[in-house]
């Protein structure tokens, strides 16, 4: 079967088992995989081989990455570091630039917080804000969704970013000194200027009753809060620093080593464990809970990731590189804009940002050496894509659409906005950075 006709099939197939049959997105892939390897020419026998190596060349390269994430983000939010960083910032910013605050708080704490954990987490300083200062609820809750959003879609160690970059051998510390350059200007368009245009939207009836849940009798201080949340961050920023310095010296060797994705995040598991663990007076098997029930939340991204792996392998294995990349480049379109394209719309009919961005990958990946395009580029407008128009099939349009009480049209009008407002302005970005370096 020709490529140019068996991935469509591949993805609408893929589409198909996720939106109407309701299958997990895991075993979408790897029955996808399966089939579009038979339909592929690839025996019987390989398809099982390609299947298993895909999974463990994907899952060897981020597993630690991921669940390490996860350990620090649900570390960052029981020890209340999360609570202190916004008391902090809505002081410093007050009522006046309120949405401001809200924004920069989604932000910082959006970095280490996985999506849904971060969610629910603002979720009760949202309505404490709003209840206090007797303003809009939507006015006040979409600047830190949106910076949120912005953190998951273009940011590592968040699980798709973090798959994207191995998939593509992009640079982590470029991708995120990259993924800040182009997520700040979309969290601000996207969320203090855009939610200006949204003070009339109403809830349809009472607003839900939140208190922000018990915190720990002894809180990290501020200084220490923000430090563990920024730590990854912070650990990139000075060995790409060191990096500066002769190949060959002590300190860029050190560098080298700590600066590889996994041992930066361990690194930054064993300072935290400390700074917001075992100083707040939390007792070791206490904290190793707490890393067990953050890895729990996200055992089924990855193995959706996993799945996206198997897709990849199977799709590298027939040579899809030339046909593929011949004919896009047919087309005569940017790579940039093809794989935003392609990304968004997986998003429109799937709803999974990460399942968008994910299979945009492995349809993209082969054929990269066609294109001359820096491939921490090409995660960030993939990332883009995949934020895309959020709406019906997504349980993020649902969670902020009954947590807020409104109306279906007024969440396409606040939620589903906004999340195109990001995707936009996230492509564009990249777009001038490509332009800049190129």
């Amino acid at each position: 079967m020709s490529l140019i006709i068996a991935i469509p099939a591949m993805l609408f197939a893929l589409v198909l088992l996720v939106a109407v049959v309701k299958l997990n997105p895991f075993l979408a892939f790897i029955v996808v995989s399966i089939f579009g390897g038979l339909a592929l020419g690839i025996s019987s026998e390989n398809i099982s081989k390609a299947i298993q190596k895909g999974i463990g060349d994907m899952m060897g390269s981020i597993l630690i990455v991921i669940c390490v994430g996860a350990m620090i983000g649900k570390l960052v939010a029981e020890s209340g570091a999360a609570q202190v960083i916004s008391d902090k910032i809505m002081q410093l910013f007050g009522e006046k630039y309120i949405t401001w605050g809200l924004v920069s708080t989604g932000f910082i704490i959006g970095i280490p917080l996985f999506y849904n954990v971060g969610f629910v987490l603002v979720i009760p300083i949202i309505f404490t804000l709003v209840y206090k200062y007797k303003l809009p609820a939507v006015y006040v809750g979409l600047p830190m969704m949106a910076a949120l959003s912005v953190a998951h879609g273009f940011l590592p160690p968040h699980p798709a970013p973090t798959a994207l970059v191995t998939i593509f051998k992009a640079s982590l510390g470029k991708t995120l000194l990259y993924g800040f350059l182009v997520a700040i200007p979309a969290a601000v368009i996207a969320g203090p200027l855009f939610a200006q245009t949204l003070k009339k939207i109403k809830p349809i009836g009472s607003l839900p009753s939140f208190t922000i849940s018990a915190l720990p009798d002894k809180l990290p201080s501020v200084a220490i809060s923000f430090f563990s949340a920024l730590l990854p961050v912070l650990l990139l920023a000075i060995t790409s620093a060191c990096l500066l310095f002769k190949s060959d010296s002590v300190l860029a060797k050190v560098s080298r080593f700590i600066s590889d994705s996994s041992i930066l995040m361990i690194v930054t598991l064993l300072i935290v464990t400390i700074s917001l663990g075992i100083n707040q007076g939390k007792s070791v098997a206490t904290i190793m809970k707490y890393y067990e029930a953050g890895v729990k939340d996200i055992a089924m991204i990855v193995l959706i990731i996993a799945g996206a792996g198997a897709l990849k392998e199977i799709l590298l294995q027939t040579g899809a590189s030339n046909q593929i990349g011949i004919y896009f480049q047919s087309l005569a379109i940017n790579p940039l804009i093809l794989a935003w394209l392609i990304s968004a719309s997986i998003r429109v009919c799937l709803g999974s940002a990460t399942v968008a961005g994910l299979t945009t990958a492995g349809i993209v990946a082969p054929m990269l050496g066609s294109f001359i395009v820096d491939p921490c580029l090409m995660v960030l407008s993939i990332g883009a894509g995949s934020l895309m128009f959020s709406h019906v099939n997504d349980p993020g349009f649902w969670m902020f659409k009954e947590y807020f009480n409104i109306s279906l049209k007024d969440t396409f009008k606040s939620w589903s906005l906004m999340e195109s407002i990001v995707s936009i302005v996230g492509l564009i970005g990249v777009l001038v950075i490509n332009y800049c370096i190129s």
